[in-house]
C-alpha cells in the first residue's frame, strides 16, 4: 500500500527521537567551556531546549494533520470537479445528438408512438410477431443446414486430398484446381457465416 501524505510528512519532518536520545545532558554540558560546565543554568537550559523541541514537534504534528485534511479536501473537490465536467460533457454530447437528430428527422422523430392495446387488438399483433419469428427461425435453420452441408463437403474433399484418395481417374492432374476451388468455397462459406 502506498504511504499516505501524513506518513511521508511525518517521516521527513518529525524528529526520530526526543532530545535526550539525540544528545544527553552530559554531552550537552561538554559543549560549554570547562569553566562554565558546573553552572546549574546549563541543566535548566537543557530542560528548556527539550521543552521547546517537544512544543515544536507538537506544532509540526498539528500542521501535518491539517495539511493531510486539506489534501483530502482538495482530492474530493478535484473528484467532484472531474465528475461535474464529465457530466457536462455527456449532457453536451446528448444535446448535440438530439439537435442533429432533430435536424435530420424532425422534432418528433424520437418520441414514441403510444397506442393503447386492448385484448382484441393485441392478439393479432402477437400472432403476427410469432409467425415472423418462426419464419425467421426457419430461414436461419435452413441457412445453417446449407452452411453445414457445404462445410462437410469441403472437409470431406480436403480429407480425400490428405489421404490421397481421388474419386476420378486422372484426378491427380486436377487436384490443385480442386483444392483451390474447395478452399475458395470454404472461405466463402466462412465469410458468409462470420458476424462481420
Amino acid at each position: 500500500m502506498a504511504p499516505t501524505e501524513a506518513a511521508i510528512l511525518s517521516a521527513f519532518l518529525l524528529p526520530p527521537a526526543p532530545l535526550p536520545a539525540m544528545i544527553s545532558l552530559q554531552k550537552f554540558t561538554e559543549l560549554f567551556p570547562r569553566t562554565q560546565r558546573g553552572n546549574p543554568q546549563i541543566q535548566h537550559l537543557y530542560r528548556e531546549l527539550q521543552h521547546q523541541r517537544a512544543l515544536d514537534t507538537d506544532q509540526v504534528r498539528q500542521n501535518i494533520a491539517a495539511e493531510s485534511k486539506r489534501g483530502q479536501r482538495q482530492m474530493r473537490e478535484a473528484a467532484k470537479a472531474r465528475r461535474r465536467s464529465e457530466q457536462e460533457e455527456l449532457e453536451t454530447d446528448q444535446t448535440r445528438e438530439i439537435a442533429l437528430e432533430n435536424e435530420s428527422f424532425g422534432h418528433d422523430s424520437n418520441l414514441p408512438i403510444i397506442s393503447a392495446h386492448t385484448l382484441a387488438s393485441i392478439l393479432p399483433e402477437m400472432e403476427k410477431a410469432c409467425s415472423e419469428i418462426e419464419a425467421e427461425t426457419t430461414g436461419i435453420e435452413a441457412e445453417a443446414g446449407e452452411v453445414l452441408s457445404n462445410l462437410r463437403t469441403t472437409v470431406g474433399n480436403l480429407s480425400d486430398l490428405r489421404y490421397g484418395r481421388f474419386n476420378k481417374p486422372g484426378a491427380a492432374d486436377t487436384v490443385g484446381k480442386e483444392v483451390l476451388d474447395g478452399l475458395r468455397s470454404l472461405e466463402e462459406v466462412c465469410d458468409g457465416v462470420s458476424p462481420d
